[in-house]
């Protein structure tokens, strides 16, 4: 997080005081550094110089129009898991035909809407669902480009929740299965096979699991064409880990090595799907103490974010540092659990932290743009926080805060009998 530092004890975003942008629109709040997120696309892209390739953001991270528009603006392509997501490419001035589309339960009326706007490719995840994109591109009188995202059977040693790429998960084909469905696929008037696809899980720290993967995902591709089938791409997916406590994850350069000594042919093109690792590090959550608790056993320092923000805490016992915007040399010193107001007791952004601190502090919880407002949610009736994108010494609210009424203005009564 190279962006955010301290100066004379405060913290700052690029060349923005934290403490400005909470005092001006309130806690909790999001806010991105645009340096930081340009950063890391460049990063994946000079990687990859040299060969063909496309870098293409997997929106779900983060749809925040914003981001994507960035993103897009500096040449990206997206990976996206509905035709929401699609919509919302669109709107911030991203391409459709930069656009892969993923996902184990693509919607009919959803593949219509891709094949319309001109998808470069759908990652295909079922023989059901290859037969489907088949008959709507036949009704459509168009040709639907596919890949087949096969399903290594790979320990990615991550959460078992972001783990894709096991044969207990639900996602992908068994890559033994894959030379017979590409075999129809081929032989169909209404699909133009393009590639092949591979994700393995996110979170990733350690570059064996890639290399296991990519190298069974070679041998398919090296298969397939020998037996005439035009492979032009391999999507090698995403899941380059970041840091949230103690991890070391690879090297974006360490990582291209591995997708490169592993699809060697010049020839074909590498399409890597990042998402948490281009905005995770670029975001922060800013939270504001209420108050501070006694417990029987610990204390407490109630803040103002709670798990409806920032669900990643309560869903996978989530580490997120919490540092103070204004570092403080006299308070209650204690180690505390920050807990938010909702009516659960894992409503917690984090367990036995070590700070100094009075009511009304505001904190800082780090690494918080991946999946941070995207699984945000209004529980408890609680408004979604605003989101600020930082740009130099310039701030902009992105998204404003949700208003109340907005959280019931899709509703009706019961009519009057």
């Amino acid at each position: 997080m190279s962006e955010f530092g301290y100066r004379d004890d405060r913290l700052f975003a690029e060349g923005v005081a934290l403490a400005d942008v909470a005092r001006a629109v309130g806690t909790p709040c999001y806010v991105y550094s645009s340096a930081a997120i340009l950063a890391r696309y460049q990063a994946f892209a000079a990687a990859f110089a040299g060969r063909p390739h496309r870098v293409c953001y997997a929106v779900k991270a983060n749809g925040n129009l914003a981001v994507l528009n960035l993103l897009a603006g500096a040449g990206a392509g997206f990976d996206i898991v509905s035709a929401g997501e699609l919509e919302r490419v669109l709107a911030a001035g991203g391409r459709a035909d930069r656009c892969v589309f993923a996902g184990v339960g693509k919607r009919a009326d959803e593949i219509d809407r891709a094949l319309r706007a001109g998808v470069r490719c759908f990652n295909v995840e079922s023989a059901a669902e290859l037969e489907r994109i088949e008959s709507i591109a036949a009704e459509l009188g168009v040709r639907a480009p596919i890949a087949i995202r096969v399903n290594p059977d790979v320990d990615a040693n991550t959460h078992p929740y972001i783990a894709t790429g096991l044969r207990e998960n639900k996602f992908g084909v068994p890559i033994e299965s894959a030379p017979a469905l590409y075999a129809r696929a081929a032989a169909s008037g209404h699909l133009d096979v393009r590639g092949v696809a591979c994700h393995i899980g996110s979170q990733l720290t350690g570059l064996e699991p890639f290399r296991d993967a990519f190298g069974r995902v070679a041998a398919l591709v090296a298969a397939l064409r020998a037996g005439g089938i035009g492979i032009e791409h391999v999507d090698v997916g995403g899941g380059v880990g970041v840091r949230y406590k103690d991890e070391s994850p690879p090297a974006i350069g360490a990582y291209a090595e591995v997708v490169r000594n592993a699809f060697a042919d010049e020839t074909l093109e590498i399409v890597v799907e990042p998402g948490r690792a281009l905005v995770a590090e670029a975001g922060v959550l800013l939270t504001r103490v209420e108050y501070l608790k006694d417990g029987a056993e610990r204390g407490f320092a109630i803040v103002d974010a709670a798990m409806n923000d920032l669900l990643r805490p309560a869903l996978y016992d989530a580490w997120h540092d919490i540092v103070p915007l204004q570092r403080r040399h006299a308070g209650t010193r204690g180690r505390w659990d920050v807990v938010g107001p909702v009516c659960e007791s894992g409503d917690f952004i984090g367990r036995e932290r070590e700070l100094v601190l009075v009511p009304g502090d505001v904190l800082a919880v780090c690494t918080a743009g991946a999946y941070g407002f995207a699984m945000s949610s209004s529980y408890n009736a609680r408004p979604r926080p605003p989101e600020v994108m930082i740009r130099g010494e310039s701030w902009h609210v992105v998204r404003p805060r949700e208003r109340l009424e907005a959280l019931y203005a899709g509703e009706s009564v019961l009519p009057q009998i």
